[in-house]
């Protein structure tokens, strides 16, 4: 593990000290911000992370709730095996991680898909995701529903699992560049005590200031000031790991302004909805396997994806998003809840409701810090996730999963972007000269007039 000998030894560093001065500040600590850290501190350097909240992991967040059973209310998957960067930088700890049967289960009118339409589904969905790519790689940036192929018997199905439960967007509002550009999510990691227990290993070596919001950035002069609602810090670079809604939604007041491309891709990059209600049912009565994952077919959006005994136990998370996401929050718990019911009777009969426990709702886009689910480029906009990875002012650098081009939506993209940001803030140190606060204005001596 890299810089494990360094972040063993000085975990403090991260403190804010008594002079209110740091090399580098972290604003956030997700999994971006926590990566930043980590190379921070093995290199060396005073550093502050500073969390607004008062827990670690961003949009990861494991609980055992009033269910006694670990479970995530936020992402729950990491991508790519044991490939995947936050694994790599745990593999040392004792964490309970496994991986979730492949693939999916399909229902279709209330019972488990035969063969053929097993197969029709899936030719359907490469299908759709071919025309996507294929029009993206060849450089038209366009929206994804509009190289949608006919699918007259798929069409709402494959609409639901390309657009809102893979981009967390209709596709209507998906670029087809960056929907090309998306590496495959295969090779699935979970973890038995929540994704939350894996940053939480990696963070366990720094330290963190929680409940310290960051409520402007001045770089007009000398060192950064940020300011907290703790109190004031300087920096000589600052790794912003803010969501794009947060900061296009002014969370941040800057000084100077953001210049106008950078506001302009954060608005192009906004996070879609996606949310989550966990809920019991007692007995498996509807004999699912543990963890995998269960799609259906559907005729509108109004539509949901579960996975199935969580952890092997009665627990089942269904997943909304997109644009029906956004509308069922607003319309409050007592609707989502009667849509939960609604759904599982259209799947598995009347007596459907009857079977369901306690239930908790997630709703990423009324956490005050987040705003969302996670982050889709616009249609002629998928070069803007590049634009983010410049620096604004050469010392404050951008980092999240809205800020990767390839692994966008995932803990391992923002991981990425959080170490690729923390060295360029590094190398930015290393050859900066140090600035300081401006002094304060010299007070000179009149001189006594003569009578």
């Amino acid at each position: 593990m890299t810089g494990a000998a360094a972040l063993t030894a000085a975990p403090a560093l991260g403190a804010i000290p008594a002079s209110g001065e740091v090399e580098i500040a972290i604003v956030g600590a997700g999994a971006a911000g926590i990566a930043a850290a980590r190379r921070v501190a093995a290199a060396g350097r005073r550093y502050a992370l500073l969390e607004a909240t008062g827990r670690i992991g961003g949009r990861v967040r494991s609980t055992s709730g009033k269910f006694n059973v670990p479970h995530d209310l936020g992402a729950y998957r990491l991508y790519g095996g044991a490939r995947n960067p936050v694994l790599e930088s745990v593999r040392a700890e004792s964490l309970r991680l496994f991986q979730p049967p492949p693939g999916r289960r399909l229902y279709v009118g209330g019972r488990e898909a035969r063969d053929n339409e097993y197969d029709d589904f899936t030719a359907a969905l490469r299908r759709a995701s071919r025309a996507i790519v294929a029009t993206g790689e060849a450089g038209q940036d366009v929206a994804a529903a509009r190289v949608m192929p006919e699918l007259p018997t798929w069409q709402a199905s494959v609409s639901f699992v390309l657009g809102p439960l893979l981009c967390s967007k209709d596709l209507e509002q998906v670029s087809t560049v960056d929907f090309a550009r998306a590496e495959e999510r295969v090779e699935d990691i979970a973890c038995r005590d929540g994704l939350g227990a894996v940053l939480a290993a990696a963070a366990r070596p720094l330290a963190v200031e929680l409940d310290t919001a960051v409520t402007g950035i001045d770089a007009e002069r000398g060192a950064i000031l940020l300011q907290t609602t703790r109190g004031n810090l300087r920096a000589r670079a600052v790794v912003l790991t803010a969501s794009t809604n947060v900061l296009a939604s002014g969370g941040i007041a800057f000084k100077p302004a953001l210049p106008k491309r950078v506001a302009d891709a954060l608005s192009e990059l906004s996070l879609g909805a996606y949310d989550r209600i966990v809920f019991e049912l007692p007995g498996n009565p509807f004999e699912f396997r543990a963890d995998e994952r269960i799609l259906f077919k559907v005729d509108a959006v109004r539509a949901a994806a579960l996975v199935g005994r969580v952890n092997g136990s009665d627990l089942t998370y269904a997943d909304v998003a997109g644009g029906f996401a956004r509308e069922l929050a607003q319309s409050g718990d007592a609707a989502t809840r009667a849509f939960l019911s609604e759904f599982l009777t259209a799947q598995f009969g009347s007596e459907a409701p009857g079977k369901i426990g306690n239930s908790e709702i997630v709703r990423w886009s009324a956490e005050r810090f987040v705003l969302g689910g996670f982050s889709a480029a616009a249609p002629g906009a998928a070069s803007s996730r590049r634009l983010l990875m410049q620096p604004v002012a050469d010392r404050l650098f951008l980092a999240g999963e809205a800020v990767h081009e390839t692994r966008w939506g995932t803990v391992g993209g923002a991981w990425a972007s959080g170490e690729r940001a923390a060295d360029a803030a590094l190398t930015y140190v290393a050859s900066a000269p140090a600035v300081t606060a401006p002094p304060p204005p010299r007070q000179t001596k009149r001189k006594k007039r003569r009578r």
